[in-house]
């Protein structure tokens, strides 16, 4: 069954990877509708319709703590990338770029190349919904499944000529692939030249009994996290990247105002921890980290 289907008698509307797009938007929809909104995303709402919903509602308690992390990543990676973009990069390319409406939000130079690359359901989705909005920066989309080696190999190899500083982009993407398949994917973005810097998912190891729990591979059984390396960092430094600046999503909160949800007896047990414990222990669990190239940082 293809990806942006139809919910069928299955027990959860997560059928396929491509639906976390649905969720996710749909987050960024009910963002946008706050009075404090921290950004405002105009499309998101009309890009997931009724789905968006039902499959948020399915991940009962949990969902508080998905619709806070998409809500602070989002703000980060919005100003990862313009702080990018303002450093001389020309062409960002957004791996599984799902629902993602950037390109049309975001206050970027008009002379910007964006790439999307995604499923071809998914692209076809996005180009009919949004087919009469105009995007700010010069925007390509590439229907292909990233799984293929060869045909993504070839992509890469043509984007890479085209630009002299690229930016890559994997959100939510990174946590649904094997180790194989993100080392392979890691050694083919290093093979670009002008591929310097890559944002990447990160989890600490101390999160993975919570995404193997038997409650969470029920809710996810159709789309599970895969990638669950012993050291994260040591894994991509063998590959060739190397964290140049790693954006942890509770601290990132905490300065926007907008702490992670805890459960009564969390925020008591806080309050008996050290600075030190509560970094390792909390605040630093997982984040977005800007890779850049081993030879680069040399």
């Amino acid at each position: 069954m293809g990806p942006l289907h139809k919910l069928s008698s299955e027990s959860t509307p997560i059928q396929h990877v491509s639906d976390t797009a649905i969720w996710v938007a749909y987050y960024r929809a009910l963002e946008s509708e706050r009075a404090d909104a921290l950004f405002k995303d105009r499309f998101a709402k009309l890009l997931v319709g009724s789905r968006g919903q039902q499959i948020a509602d399915s991940a009962g308690a949990s969902s508080r703590y998905t619709q806070w992390s998409v809500v602070i990543r989002t703000v980060v990676i919005d100003r990862l990338i313009q702080e990018h973009v303002g450093g001389g990069v020309g062409m960002v390319v957004n791996l599984g770029a799902g629902l993602d409406t950037r390109p049309y939000r975001l206050q970027l130079p008009g002379s910007l190349r964006w790439v999307e690359i995604d499923f071809p359901d998914v692209l076809e989705h996005k180009a009919k919904i949004l087919g009469a909005q105009k995007p700010g920066v010069l925007l390509d989309r590439f229907p292909l499944d990233l799984s293929h080696r060869e045909k993504r190999q070839e992509l890469f190899s043509t984007l890479g000529s085209q630009s002299k500083k690229a930016l890559i982009l994997t959100e939510g993407v990174i946590p649904y692939l094997t180790e194989e398949q993100v080392a392979t994917l890691a050694q083919d973005l290093h093979a670009q030249t002008s591929f310097q810097s890559w944002v990447a998912e990160y989890y600490a190891p101390e999160l993975y009994r919570y995404f193997r729990s038997k409650q969470r591979l029920k809710q996810m059984k159709n789309a599970p996290f895969q990638f669950f390396p012993t050291e994260w960092f040591a894994f991509f430094k063998a590959h060739g990247w190397i964290p140049q600046e790693v954006k942890y999503l509770p601290k990132e909160g905490l300065k926007l105002n907008r702490g992670m949800p805890h459960p009564w007896w969390a925020r008591i047990f806080t309050l008996f921890m050290s600075q030190a414990t509560l970094e390792q222990k909390f605040l630093r669990q997982f984040g977005y980290a800007v890779l850049a190239k081993a030879e680069a940082q040399a």
